[in-house]
């Protein structure tokens, strides 16, 4: 049972100011997407596994796929010679079958309603990066400065293989379904995706960030490539950043997010371009040859680990859920210098936590991660610029073979499934399909919730029902409220309630037609 001390948090506080002033009015995005990511299911699996996966989530709630096309998987069979010789903007010249996992799940993800976005993003094959120092080869050796001309090209062969009018080779000559939905590279503010992260500058004459460099130029040409091929106006997202980083400065140490930005664009801590040395030892001439910064939306991946969504992190440059608010002011910040749209929206691309169990090191409880899901839920709901949530994972990750059991090594992967491996509900299941908050307010007790696994777009209302003190029954408080937006969201406040065990139960009086969300406690 979900034990919520919400009036002692920062988020009871903004529960308060929300719920209280107005309980009928829609405070989220009308159109904010549930997305949800596991390449284990969608890409590494079999077709059984992916089109079962397909399902699951479809029936969870989700409106868009998440799948990380890895340039080194595709062009695997690519010599380096090969490459030199082949147009690589030709999506045959990375053969053809090497295709058929990502042909297969646009294929299914449309059969079931889904649409699909391709998360673009290294490492690079061996023959489209720089050599890495030797001490740096067994960490970071495929992220090391890969060629910006050559991803060029890899996104160019994408573009052309899910524009809808490219014929599969392989099967029939079918025409592929269109992919309208890109990031441009993951997370280029880890050194594992991305390095160096730092390097010394002879033009600054001091060690710089140069991963903001980098990926500059990846993200520019990657973007022409979508435009060139058909794909201008698609949802395309710049960023992918991870939420944490270092003060170190080192080849390996991620930056953080508000600092990379501000290099990325060539900022000074002071808001102003940069001019000069400064300018020119980052390549902020990027600007003068390609224009501003184009994109649907910045992506952000908020997780906190270890905290709950509403703790912020001690680092003023991190960017988490507490403070994903930050980033759309920084982003206006920034846009005074014109490379970079001001009210550019911010999609959340990654968030999750992993559980215990079964990861005794890295995982919290169970009620807590459902707890916190919902949580995050809410504050990407009430910030209008916030156009989507993403969960990250379905399923556990199996841990890793041949690791002694029960170590760290052993639980290195990601266990913030919403089952575990083994197909069994953690609580999180229920928390994600039917979000739920409750929390004391002047008057009674505020709600917020929504219906996820309905379909978008209907007229639909949910009963809240608080628990007899005898623990027996569940008893209606106060009449059904009705979503206020078009992605099944509600909230109100229940007018005289009190302390108690609470629950939102949806049904449609039909046999199995039945959810209620995970229970809160109010007042406790």
């Amino acid at each position: 049972m979900s034990r919520l001390r919400l009036a002692a948090t920062a988020f009871a506080a903004l529960a308060l100011a929300l719920l209280a002033v107005a309980p009928g009015r829609a405070l989220a995005s009308a159109t904010q997407l549930s997305i949800m990511q596991d390449d284990n299911q969608l890409v590494y699996g079999t077709d059984a596994t992916r089109d079962a996966a397909l399902r699951r989530m479809k029936a969870l709630g989700v409106d868009v796929v998440r799948a990380t096309v890895l340039w080194r998987n595709v062009a695997s069979g690519v010599s380096a010679r090969q490459a030199r010789r082949r147009d690589m903007r030709n999506p045959r010249s990375y053969g053809v079958r090497v295709w058929n996992r990502y042909d297969n799940l646009v294929r299914s993800a449309q059969a079931d309603g889904l649409r699909v976005y391709f998360s673009v993003t290294g490492p690079a094959p061996d023959w489209a990066h720089g050599r890495a120092p030797r001490g740096e080869r067994t960490v970071v050796k495929q992220a090391w400065e890969p060629s910006p001309q050559q991803f060029g090209k890899f996104v160019t062969a994408l573009g052309r293989r899910y524009s809808g009018r490219y014929r599969d080779e392989d099967t029939g000559r079918s025409i592929l379904p269109r992919v309208d939905f890109w990031g441009l590279w993951n997370e280029p503010n880890q050194a594992g995706w991305l390095a160096p992260q730092y390097a010394f500058s002879r033009q600054a004459r001091k060690v710089i960030p140069v991963s903001p460099i980098m990926y500059r130029a990846l993200f520019f040409r990657g973007r022409r490539a979508l435009d060139d091929t058909g794909h201008g106006r698609d949802t395309i997202l710049v960023g992918e950043s991870a939420p944490l980083g270092s003060g170190a400065q080192g080849a390996r140490s991620p930056i953080r997010p508000a600092k990379f930005l501000r290099e990325f664009l060539c900022v000074d801590a002071r808001d102003h371009a940069l001019r000069g040395r400064a300018a020119r030892a980052r390549n902020c001439s990027d600007f003068d040859k390609f224009g501003p910064i184009r994109a649907t939306a910045w992506g952000h991946h908020p997780y906190t680990k270890n905290l709950a969504p509403t703790q912020r992190d001690r680092s003023r440059d991190s960017i988490t859920m507490a403070n994903i608010s930050d980033l759309g002011v920084l982003i206006d910040r920034y846009a005074r210098t014109h490379r970079i749209a001001k009210g550019l929206p911010i999609m959340i691309t990654e968030f999750g936590y992993e559980t215990n169990p079964p990861d005794p090191f890295s995982g919290k409880p169970l009620d807590t991660v459902a707890d916190w899901l919902n949580e995050g839920d809410y504050l990407a709901a009430v910030n209008p610029r916030v156009l989507s949530q993403t969960q990250f994972m379905l399923d556990d990750a199996p841990p890793v073979a041949g690791k002694r059991a029960n170590t760290k090594a052993y639980w290195f992967t990601y266990q913030s499934g919403l089952y575990f491996a083994n197909g069994a509900a953690k609580p999180s299941a229920q928390a994600y399909a039917l979000p739920f908050l409750a929390s004391p307010v002047a008057g009674g007790v505020g709600v917020w919730g929504q219906l996820r696994f309905r379909p978008n777009g209907i007229n639909d209302s949910v009963q809240i029902e608080r628990l007899s003190d005898d623990g027996t029954t569940w008893q209606p408080v106060g009449a059904p409220l009705s979503v206020i937006n078009p992605v099944g969201m509600f909230q109100g406040v229940l007018a005289g309630a009190g302390p108690g065990v609470y629950r939102a139960h949806w049904s449609d009086g039909q046999p199995g037609g039945d959810f209620a969300s995970r229970t809160v406690n109010v007042g406790l």
